[in-house]
């Protein structure tokens, strides 16, 4: 469902799984989804996206699209590099392709555009799906994970690149992760923890 003149990103008496009756209303700008294992962080985000349905409730979105992408799926082992990143432009009307190659570049991907993903490191396939993520022009991107097995380089260049869209004013990107940074202010950050225990509602 979306709302053609408003952003709109919210969660209504949403279940699947260990997400149960959750009300949550995303803003624009960046937020953080955490959580420990089991909590749904990964469910969540697909309920978002649409990947999945829920047993219960519904989710609204704004239009202009949600990224989502799981390329650590063996179902994309054979698939290189570029070509995973032309299938999902071909999915996303507003992909910025100057912004791939710059994150491409900055991120160290350019050496291993003909290779296949079951032939990258763990971090590099997860750089893959960032940086695709972050070109999409979505105007809702779901990132699970965006850090893990990746080098402090380019944490920071990913780091950098969220904080300049913290004050984004019509669109959205979610991070998964198990905890957010220190410094993120906590009215961005949905606590799968909390909401277990039934404290989490907005």
């Amino acid at each position: 469902m979306s709302t053609p003149h408003a952003f709109m990103l919210q969660a209504q008496g949403l279940s699947l799984g260990p997400i149960q009756n959750l009300n949550f209303t995303w803003p624009t700008g960046v937020s953080w989804l955490c959580g420990d294992e089991g909590t749904g962080k990964t469910t969540l985000l697909r309920l978002l996206a649409g990947d999945v349905q829920p047993t219960a409730g519904a989710v609204t979105t704004p239009e202009g699209g949600v990224f989502w992408a799981n390329l650590q799926d063996p179902a994309h082992d054979t698939t290189t590099v570029q070509a995973s990143w032309d299938a999902l432009r071909a999915r996303y009307p507003n992909w910025n392709a100057a912004l791939q190659q710059d994150l491409a570049e900055a991120l160290d991907m350019t050496p291993h555009l003909e290779k296949r993903l079951n032939m990258l490191s763990a971090g590099s396939r997860r750089k893959v799906m960032v940086v695709a993520a972050l070109a999409s022009g979505a105007t809702v991107t779901l990132l699970d994970q965006p850090f893990a097995a990746l080098d402090m380089a380019s944490i920071h260049i990913i780091q950098d690149f969220l904080h300049e869209a913290v004050h984004h004013t019509s669109r959205t990107w979610i991070v998964a992760d198990y905890e957010a940074p220190a410094q993120w202010h906590t009215s961005r950050v949905l606590n799968l923890d909390l909401y277990a225990n039934g404290s989490t509602s907005q």
